[in-house]
């Protein structure tokens, strides 16, 4: 699995979950909210996709 991502992205993502506050640097709600929020267009896509697919197949059935 590629994890490199452009640097520009990378601070992107950083600024918004960074937190001065928590021990390990990073506001932990925020970033579960990024990772839901990310899960949720993945799944969209997927059902977009699979619409499109099984219209697909039923046209050439």
């Amino acid at each position: 699995m590629d994890l490199d991502m452009p640097e520009e992205q990378y601070q992107k993502i950083l600024k918004q979950i960074k937190s001065d506050d928590s021990p390990v640097g990073i506001d932990a709600g925020k970033t579960h909210v990024l990772i839901l929020q990310k899960l949720l267009d993945i799944e969209k896509r997927l059902e977009a996709l699979e619409e499109a697919f099984s219209k697909d197949s039923d046209r050439q059935s």
